[in-house]
C-alpha cells in the first residue's frame, strides 16, 4: 500500500474520531448549560411560590377550610410550567395516578427517599413524578431523580409558619421535567454526527492531496535509485537538496551504501583476479620444477642400477626442486594475503622487538646452515607504529635471507649489519631500517627491477619473489624503500622508512589502505606497482 494512501486513511479515521470527541465535550457543555437554565428557573419559581406555601401552611393550621383552599389553588396556578408539592408531616394514603406510578393526591401520604419518615401532601399539582419515587430527605441544590424510565430536575424548599419553632413547618418541592431542552441537545447531537460524516472523506481525500505531494521528492529518489544498474553504468545518484531533511539525509545514505557497494565490488573484483592470478602464476612457475622433478624420476625409474655417484647427484636435484617448490607457493600465499588483508586486521606493533626476534631467527638458521655468516644489530627499543604484524614480519625477514644469500663474495662468508632507529621530521616521524652486506652490490640500473615478480640472478635458489614480498609490504604501511651503496666497502644497502606516529593507537593513515593493490594479479615480468621508493 502506497505511503499517500496509509496517510488517507489514517486521516480519514482519526478526523471523525477527533470531530466524535470534540462533540462528546460540546455536548456535555451543552447539557450543563441547559440543566443551568433549568435550575435558574427552578429557583425562581420556588422563590415565588415559598410565601405562598408558607400562607397555606398558616391557613390550614388557623382551621379555615375556605381560605385554605383559595391559597392552595393560588399556589398551584402560581407554579405555572413546573410541578409543585407541599408536604408536611402527616399521614395519608395514596391512590394510583394515570402515569402508571402513583398519583400525587392532596391529603394523602409520600415518603423520603430513604423510606422512614412520612409527609402528608398539602398541595400537589403539574408535572412531577410518582408519589412512591424515592425523593432525597432536601435538595437544597437541583437534583435528578429518576421514576420509570423518567427523568426530572427536582429542588426543595423548608417552609416555616408564622412561628420558627411552633408553627407549622413543611416542604415545597418544585420540579421540572428531565426533558427540557432535550430538543436542543438531539439537534447537537445531530449536527455533530453530520460533520463527522463529512469530515471523514474530507480529510481523507485533503490528506492524500497533501502526502501525493509532500512525497514527491521521495518518488523522484526512487526513480532515480531504482534507475542505477551498476553492471552497465558507472552512473551514480545524484540528488539536489529538496529542503527535506527525511529525504536529504535519505539521498545520503543511499550515497553511502553506493559509494560502500563500489568499493566492496572492486575489492571482490580484485579478490578474483588475484585467486585466478595465483592459480596462472603458480601453474607458470612451478611447471619447469616439476619436469624437473619428473625428468629425475624417470631416470630413477628407468635405471635402476644407476651408479651411486649419479643416483645421489639426482636425488638432490630432486630435493632442490621440491624446496624451491615449497619457496614459491609460500611466497605466493604471501603475495595473495597481502593483497586481500583488511584494516581490521592492524594493530599496534613494536618494531624493535619485531626486528630483534626477525634477526634471533635468521641467526639459527645460518647457524645450522651458513656457518660463518655474521649479524650484527644495532636497535634503537621502544619504536611503535600501527602495522600489519605478520606482514611486516615477512618483509623484514625477506630482507634478511636475501642478505644472507647474496650479501657475499666468492668464497668469502657474508657480513651483515641490521640497524634501527627513529627518523624523519618531528612533524612526520619515521622509524628506519637498514640491511647492509658486504656482497657484489647491484648496479643503480637494475635496483628497481629486482622489486619484480620472479626476478632472479642465474644460481639463485630463491623463488623471485622475495623482494617483491618486501615492496609489497612497505607500500601497504605507506612506507618506503631504496637500495643504496654501503656506506663503507663493497656491497648495497636496503634502507626501509615507515611511519611511526606520536600516538599509534590513534593513528589512522596506515588504516586507509590503498584501493587497488594487484602485486599477484600483474602480468610477471612487466612489474606491481610502481614502488614508494626513493632515488
Amino acid at each position: 500500500m502506497r505511503l499517500t494512501t496509509r496517510i488517507a486513511l489514517v486521516m480519514g479515521l482519526a478526523m471523525p474520531l477527533l470531530v466524535l470527541g470534540s462533540g462528546a465535550l460540546l455536548l456535555r457543555l451543552v447539557t450543563r448549560d441547559v440543566h443551568a437554565e433549568q435550575d435558574a428557573h427552578l429557583r425562581e419559581r420556588a422563590a415565588v411560590l415559598l410565601p405562598m406555601a408558607r400562607g397555606l401552611l398558616r391557613t390550614e393550621d388557623s382551621g379555615q377550610p375556605r381560605k385554605a383552599a383559595n391559597r392552595e389553588r393560588q399556589l398551584l396556578d402560581a407554579g405555572l410550567d413546573v410541578g409543585v408539592r407541599l408536604l408536611t408531616a402527616g399521614g395519608g394514603s395514596a391512590v394510583a395516578g394515570n402515569d402508571g406510578g402513583t398519583a400525587v393526591v392532596p391529603g394523602r401520604n409520600a415518603t423520603t427517599g430513604d423510606g422512614r419518615q412520612e409527609y402528608r401532601v398539602v398541595a400537589a399539582a403539574g408535572p412531577q413524578p410518582a408519589a412512591t419515587a424515592p425523593l432525597p430527605v432536601a435538595a437544597p441544590d437541583p437534583v435528578t431523580v429518576r421514576a420509570r424510565g423518567h427523568a426530572w430536575r427536582a429542588l426543595s424548599v423548608e417552609v416555616g409558619g408564622a412561628n420558627a419553632r411552633k408553627g407549622p413547618r413543611g416542604t415545597l418541592w418544585v420540579f421540572s421535567r428531565g426533558a427540557a431542552g432535550s430538543a436542543e441537545i438531539t439537534a447537537v447531537q445531530h449536527r455533530i454526527l453530520v460533520v463527522a460524516l463529512i469530515a471523514a472523506p474530507l480529510a481523507g481525500l485533503l490528506s492524500w492531496a497533501i502526502a501525493e505531494r509532500a512525497t514527491r521528492p521521495l518518488r523522484r529518489l526512487q526513480r532515480r535509485a531504482g534507475g542505477l544498474d551498476p553492471g552497465t553504468s558507472a552512473a551514480r545518484l545524484d540528488h539536489a537538496p529538496s529542503r527535506i531533511t527525511e529525504v536529504d539525509d535519505l539521498a545520503r545514505t543511499l550515497q553511502t551504501v553506493l559509494s560502500r557497494y563500489d568499493e566492496q565490488a572492486a575489492r571482490t573484483q580484485e579478490a578474483l583476479a588475484t585467486a585466478r592470478a595465483f592459480s596462472a602464476t603458480a601453474s607458470h612457475e612451478l611447471r619447469t620444477p616439476l619436469m624437473g622433478m619428473q625428468t629425475n624420476l624417470d631416470v630413477l625409474t628407468d635405471h635402476p642400477d644407476l651408479d651411486p655417484a649419479d643416483r645421489a647427484d639426482v636425488l638432490d636435484d630432486l630435493r632442490s626442486g621440491q624446496q624451491r617448490l615449497m619457496a614459491t607457493l609460500i611466497a605466493l600465499r604471501a603475495l595473495a594475503q597481502g593483497d586481500l588483508v583488511e584494516a581490521d586486521a592492524f594493530g599496534v606493533v613494536d618494531l624493535s622487538e619485531l626486528v630483534a626476534a626477525a634477526v634471533a631467527d635468521v641467526e639459527r638458521h645460518v647457524a645450522r646452515h651458513h656457518p660463518g655468516v655474521r649479524l650484527t644489530l644495532r636497535l634503537t627499543p621502544g619504536l611503535h607504529l600501527s602495522a600489519w604484524e605478520p606482514g611486516l614480519r615477512m618483509a623484514v625477514d625477506n630482507l634478511l635471507r636475501n642478505a644472507v644469500v647474496h650479501g657475499s663474495r666468492a668464497g668469502l662468508p657474508a657480513r651483515i649489519e641490521v640497524a634501527l632507529r627513529p627518523g624523519g621530521r618531528p612533524a612526520d616521524p619515521m622509524a628506519v631500517l637498514t640491511v647492509d652486506d658486504d656482497g657484489p652490490g647491484i648496479a643503480p640500473e637494475e635496483r628497481h627491477q629486482v622489486f619484480q615478480r620472479f626476478h632472479r640472478r642465474a644460481g639463485s635458489p630463491g623463488s623471485g619473489l622475495g623482494l617483491t614480498l618486501v615492496a609489497q609490504q612497505v607500500a601497504l604501511h605507506r612506507g618506503t624503500v631504496r637500495i643504496l651503496d654501503r656506506p663503507a666497502g663493497t656491497g648495497v644497502r636496503f634502507e626501509v622508512h615507515l611511519p611511526r606516529p606520536g600516538d599509534p593507537a590513534a593513528d589512522t593513515r596506515t588504516l586507509e589502505l590503498p584501493l587497488h593493490r594487484t602485486w599477484l594479479s600483474e602480468v610477471p615480468g612487466e612489474g606491481p606497482h610502481e614502488l614508494p621508493t626513493r632515488a
